[in-house]
């Protein structure tokens, strides 16, 4: 029976190029010189630290600018922590990379795919939705109709069997 699975799975190669690169750009920068801004990454977490607000933008935005450059989605950045003081005129923000269905999205896409009245089911695995149909052009529809609805999260397409 053929099927695939919907994921939501950054490359994180990319990433860990991309925030080397921010941090080789930081240090070259005129206007960061003599300042504390720095990123730093474990796992699937950013640490973006900075003199001021201000900074902590201007480091974003080089490496929302640097992730764009090695085509990794910015849609994968979690950015709605606040930014905190760490002390004296120090400040830092954690930036998570989202990565792996969320239940209430996961739910969305199988109310998605019962509402399109094509005969293909969806199942819920962890943090993965798989979908099985008889037919290859129902598989391939619901995956024109996941593309088309759902724009609020970069959901890619993997293990497609016959």
């Amino acid at each position: 029976m053929p099927s695939f699975d919907i994921v939501l799975e950054p490359e994180m190669t990319e990433v860990k190029n991309a925030v080397d690169q921010t941090t080789k750009e930081i240090v070259q920068r005129f206007d960061f010189k003599g300042s504390s801004a720095k990123i730093e990454q474990k796992d699937k977490e950013l640490t973006l630290f900075a003199d001021s607000d201000f900074q902590i933008g201007q480091v974003m935005d080089i490496l929302i600018a640097k992730l764009t450059k090695r085509s990794v989605d910015t849609r994968f950045l979690d950015t709605s922590k606040k930014i905190e003081k760490i002390g004296g005129d120090k400040v830092k923000q954690v930036v998570v990379v989202k990565a792996g269905i969320e239940s209430e999205l996961a739910k969305k896409l199988q109310t998605l795919i019962k509402q399109s009245k094509i005969k293909v089911q969806g199942a819920i695995q962890g943090d993965v939705v798989r979908v099985t149909g008889a037919k290859r052009d129902d598989l391939q529809a619901i995956m024109a109709l996941v593309r088309k609805d759902i724009t609020d999260a970069p959901l890619s397409f993997k293990n497609q069997r016959e």
